[in-house]
């Protein structure tokens, strides 16, 4: 027996004892999940995700992954309102409840409360990425099912984020100062909340915005204004009012994407759980209330109208999400390349282009002229980019080249290097999407507008999770293989790479019993394994003994795949 044949028989003879281990492994841990599952509460929640009943309009499949989503959301809300949370703001007066009082310091509050609200929040993740992603599976196999069915799911899940405080990002804080602002007639393009002196709005916003002027467009500078008067001033009504505006953005989100779903042959409620049930649209754009939101809403509903054969009536809803917050106007862009129809010169182009120029114009200036704000905003635009942050490739990059710069005695200012590194980051963003715009006949024109945003996002100066947003709502409608593999892939990790707090949360956890960390890991992991349902536990045993070459071994099964397909395990 030659060397190479010796080495195989010593892989296969050890494939071979793996292999029994490996799979007494799975049984066992199968007759766990079974005595589990069969026990009230988990008997009536982890049903299989297709049911066989095939009869109906198949809504009766959305009932376990509604309320499985519903407890979800309810561990996130009960954790982040526990007085040490790192997740929400807290300060005196950030909400109505779970936030210390001045008397009591929230370092003087019991550590077991910090770990309740680890479990919660972490839990609560981990379980809503599993629902939403069992969902889509489903909906995968079970098209037709009524929108109306979605967007019921959609309002119970995020019925408990009515009564928590912003989760995430303390941004909406912000909104409420520029428009007690705007109430008072100072014009927030000019001038930050700290204009405003000791008012309460101003304690809540952030440091770093406190005398920045707003980047955002003058439509919503306007609505920001006529919120806070009819909150009477008070700032935590104005938070609740601009969190139901944020609402109705993602109404008017569900609206388009379902227009631009059958227009491209699609099933809406598929692509509505894919886009408007993503934890992305739930916990950052209706959790933080950002104004993402309603440009979100604006710029699908012109995309769709658009779609349907009237141009104009798109362009000026397009130009009316960019008056909210300014990336919106590739819709614009977009609208006006494709005016003429498919197939002609770029030479034919320019006119409908420039015609859709000076639409958006006419409109962004009459908002200017009624608002009485003017253009200024514009020159506040690169106020996000004061944020450092290492998620934003251009980003780090600057920071990791100044450091490798002054290890090697090099003394470049940092602020130098971003702006080369952001300059670059832009211009190839830029290069992209142009790219993109001229063979979207190819690529389709929603994708190329999706994937040009979540350029945009990923090379800009700073990356923010509900900026990724932009890009993975508009892919929504015409996702598959890949694109939606990106869209489930970044929908999940900005979940958790997005949230705030992590260097407190780090030193508490240092600092901590090690005994509450480990039952506070273990307690999420159950969370993780438990939800699998019998339909995906068969699958995957079946699966991974075919490829141990066990019982029900087919033609050419290798013993050395023994990799199980994560396909089957529904994560």
């Amino acid at each position: 027996m030659g060397v190479e044949e010796r080495e195989v028989a010593r892989g296969r003879g050890a494939a071979s004892h793996r292999g029994p281990v490996l799979t007494r492994a799975f049984d066992h841990l199968s007759a766990w999940d079974e005595a589990v599952r069969s026990r009230w509460p988990f008997s009536s929640l982890v049903a299989a995700d297709v049911s066989p009943d095939t009869s109906g309009d198949g809504s009766h499949v959305l009932v376990r992954p509604a309320i499985l989503g519903f407890i979800a959301i309810c561990a996130i809300t009960a954790g982040v309102a526990q007085p040490q949370s790192p997740f929400t703001l807290k300060q005196p007066g950030a909400w109505f409840f779970g936030v210390p009082s001045s008397s009591t310091p929230v370092h003087n509050y019991p550590t077991p409360w910090l770990f309740f609200g680890l479990v919660a929040v972490y839990g609560g993740l981990v379980l809503l990425m599993r629902v939403w992603y069992g969902l889509i599976r489903t909906l995968a196999q079970r098209p037709g099912i009524p929108v109306r069915k979605i967007m019921a799911v959609l309002a119970l899940w995020i019925l408990p984020l009515l009564i928590v405080a912003p989760l995430f990002s303390r941004d909406v804080y912000s909104y409420a100062a520029q428009g007690e602002m705007m109430s008072h007639h100072i014009s927030p393009y000019h001038y930050g909340p700290g204009v405003l002196g000791a008012a309460p709005s101003v304690n809540l916003v952030d440091p770093l915005w406190v005398n920045t002027p707003a980047p955002y467009g003058p439509l919503f500078m306007q609505i920001d204004g006529t919120l806070t008067s009819a909150s009477l001033h008070h700032e935590l009504v104005d938070v609740i009012l601009l969190r139901l505006l944020a609402i109705g953005g993602v109404a008017l989100m569900a609206l388009g994407i379902s227009s631009l779903a059958r227009s491209h042959r699609r099933d809406p409620a598929y692509v509505l759980t894919l886009a408007i049930l993503n934890p992305v649209t739930v916990l950052h754009l209706v959790g933080g209330a950002h104004n993402d939101a309603l440009m979100l809403g604006l710029l699908v509903c012109g995309l769709a109208v658009a779609r349907r054969g009237r141009p104009v009536a798109g362009i000026v809803l397009c130009a009316l999400a960019a008056a909210v917050k300014v990336p919106a106007a590739i819709g614009i862009l977009y609208i006006g390349w494709e005016w003429m129809g498919a197939g002609i010169p770029l030479r034919a182009r320019i006119r409908p282009l420039l015609t859709a120029g000076l639409i958006s114009a006419g409109v962004m200036g009459a908002l200017s002229l009624v608002t009485g704000l003017g253009w200024t905003w514009v020159l506040n635009l690169g106020a996000p980019g004061t944020v450092r942050s290492w998620v934003a490739p251009a980003t780090g990059a600057g920071i990791v080249l100044t450091d490798a710069a002054h290890l090697v005695g090099i003394g470049v200012p940092l602020h130098t290097m971003l702006t080369v590194t952001r300059t670059i980051g832009l211009f190839g963003a830029l290069g992209a999407g142009l790219w993109l715009l001229w063979r979207s006949e190819r690529v389709g024109s929603l994708q190329a507008l999706g994937l040009t945003l979540l350029l945009v996002v990923t090379l800009g100066p700073v990356v923010q999770p509900w900026y990724l947003s932009w890009g993975l709502v508009l892919l929504a409608p015409v996702a598959t293989g890949k694109v939606r593999s990106l869209i489930i892939g970044l929908s999940i990790a900005s979940a958790f790479i997005g949230l705030p707090g992590g260097s407190k949360l780090v030193g508490l956890l240092l600092h901590a019993d090690p005994l509450q960390v480990a039952v506070a890991l273990l307690v999420c992991l159950g969370i993780f394994t438990v939800p699998l349902t019998p339909l995906q536990r068969q699958r995957l045993m079946v699966h991974w003994r075919r490829r141990r070459g066990g019982p029900g071994t087919g033609p050419g099964t290798e013993l050395g795949e023994a990799t199980p397909d994560l396909d089957y395990l529904g994560v």
